[in-house]
């Protein structure tokens, strides 16, 4: 699978301090708690999966609460697998290389300059 990201559009929808600071947390929580699944289900552990899924649902709820303060929405969803596969390739493979190669950086420091800005 190869993962083509635009960053111009992804920087689009990623422009608030504080939507940057949720998926800083968010993210990890959510990958976490997959890992977790994961191992819960291979243990045959209900609880754990329980744990676990409840986890990703506060994740998920936290990145859609960072993304309603932008001014920008990202791209609708187009269906259920579209939805999958723009998730789980933001979560696993876009914002960790956002954050890695710096860009997460660059553009929490340009958010101050523009939130700064702002009326």
């Amino acid at each position: 699978m190869t993962v083509q990201v635009d960053w111009s559009e992804y920087s689009r929808v990623h422009t608030r301090r504080s939507n940057l600071l949720i998926h800083l947390f968010a993210v990890p929580l959510f990958v976490g708690s997959f890992v977790l699944l994961l191992i819960s289900i291979a243990n045959d552990d209900r609880v754990s999966a329980l744990i676990a899924m409840g986890l990703a649902v506060v994740a998920m709820a936290l990145q859609g609460r960072g993304h309603k303060l932008e001014k920008e929405p990202p791209r609708p969803f187009s269906g259920p697998a579209n939805f999958l596969r723009r998730w789980f390739t933001e979560q696993f493979f876009i914002f960790p290389a956002f954050v890695v190669t710096g860009r997460w950086w660059q553009q929490y420091r340009a958010s101050g300059k523009l939130e700064r800005s702002e009326p």
